[in-house]
């Protein structure tokens, strides 16, 4: 199955397991370090490969080491690079994770981040695909202001689409991305991204208030699962229990594995539990991509864990 991922490409530095968060004129010491692949949509695209299918990556890079190693990267992942463009006069994006087994800081300069637009985009590139997928819809902001229309075009040569906004730096959370969901298919913030895009606190208000007839919301809840609505209810999928390593790039694995099942037809209820499966194993290894699961091996991780049923209760949200 060939999905297209329009994103964002960047190099994480991360700082693994910090004695105590740092603070202003203050210095603390980590574990470990690494220099790896960054962004939401490459991870994503990565557990989009691991699964099976054909993750074709739209994206920008400069022509320096951190863009080298990021192709590099995509190539040992399985993934498409060729619509990958190279422009000499940006820098390669670049985020500092600062990461304890249960959370992280995150500073990034934007570089690559933010060049790609959607006049880059060849109609071209939507033959042959049955999805596209963008994440990071506030640090993409080349891409921003024309979004709707690329997710336009995409529905007229036949794809469905899938927007993963992440957090909006300057937490000013403007209406263009609701203006976006009229183009989109299915929706996949998570709690802090769904409160900030409606205003609403309350996840279960908010999935009401997104409810515009043709959006699917899925809302990542981390350790408490994924909630939709299903029905006029809201149904919510428990995460399964498991010790993380790392949590870098759950959620982008959750998408993931969400999307493949999707695409493939399943229920939206099998859907969600095979996310919350590939979020969860993905979080067995350092970084974002080291331990994303196959199709196999989530098979086998259903099969040896039997999730808590999921509920059609607002009591818990």
């Amino acid at each position: 199955m060939n999905i297209l991922i329009a994103g964002e490409l960047n190099v994480d530095l991360v700082l693994h397991n910090y004695q105590s968060f740092p603070r202003l004129g203050h210095e603390v010491l980590v574990e470990e370090v690494s220099l790896t692949l960054g962004s939401s949509s490459a991870i994503c695209a990565a557990g989009l490969a691991k699964l099976g299918n054909r993750a074709i990556f739209v994206g920008m890079l400069g022509c320096d080491s951190w863009g080298d190693l990021v192709l590099e990267s995509l190539d040992r992942l399985a993934v498409d690079a060729s619509h990958v463009i190279r422009d000499p006069a940006i820098k390669t994006g670049l985020t500092v994770s600062i990461t304890s087994a249960r959370d992280r800081a995150l500073v990034t300069y934007l570089g690559s981040i933010a060049a790609l637009r959607e006049d880059a985009i060849q109609d071209a590139w939507f033959e042959g695909c049955r999805h596209l997928h963008v994440s990071s819809f506030f640090m993409q902001k080349g891409l921003r202001p024309g979004l709707k229309r690329l997710l336009t075009r995409a529905h007229g040569f036949g794809l469905t689409t899938s927007i993963d906004p992440g957090f909006d730096p300057a937490e000013a959370w403007e209406h263009d991305l609701l203006d976006a969901l009229e183009e989109t298919d299915l929706f996949l913030p998570n709690e802090v991204e769904l409160s900030g895009a409606t205003g609403i606190g309350n996840p279960a208000e908010a999935l009401r208030a997104l409810d515009n007839g043709h959006t699917r919301t899925v809302v990542k809840l981390g350790a408490a699962g994924s909630a939709t609505l299903e029905n006029g209810e809201v149904l919510r999928v428990p995460a399964f229990a498991i010790e993380p390593l790392d949590t870098t790039g759950a959620g982008d694995s959750f998408n993931a594995g969400f999307l493949d099942a999707w695409l493939r037809g399943r229920s939206i209820l099998e859907s969600m539990r095979i996310g919350a499966a590939c979020g969860a194993l993905s979080t067995q290894g350092l970084g974002g991509t080291a331990a994303q699961p196959s199709e196999s091996q989530v098979e086998e991780f259903l099969a040896a864990n039997s999730p808590e049923p999921a509920v059609h209760s607002e009591a818990r949200l």
